[in-house]
């Protein structure tokens, strides 16, 4: 998977929070974010498309536009990509950076804790 620009990012927030949405609808969602036209919009859909990131159903009117690419898909792209070219595959030195630069609640290291236990390693 190719590293999605901050413009399709925003596009695919959107398309990630419904199921299917009409040119109009994802227009007026990423009115607030950014201040593109309609045509600027359809531009960067038509553009996903071709990239496989984004589904355009053309059988009706209006058009459909829809995600492929999932969040979760991308999510683990981008997790995947920090941790081989900034720590080199080491999930416990990526874990050690996160933990040293970040307070966590009593809660959150339970949770930690717990999810290290259920591991099978």
């Amino acid at each position: 998977m190719q590293k999605l620009s901050d413009a399709e990012l925003a596009v695919m927030e959107v398309l990630w929070s419904g199921h299917e949405f009409v040119l109009g609808e994802l227009v007026e969602a990423l009115k607030h974010k950014k201040k593109w036209s309609r045509n600027t919009v359809h531009t960067y859909l038509t553009r996903m498309e071709k990239k496989a990131l984004v589904k355009i159903n053309r059988s009706q009117e209006p058009h459909l536009y829809s995600y492929v690419l999932t969040k979760d898909e991308y999510l683990k792209e981008e997790r995947n990509h920090l941790l081989n070219r900034a720590y080199q595959g080491s999930v416990s030195d990526l874990i050690s950076a996160f933990l040293k630069d970040s307070k966590i609640t009593p809660e959150e290291k339970e949770e930690l804790n717990k999810i290290l236990d259920e591991m099978e390693v």
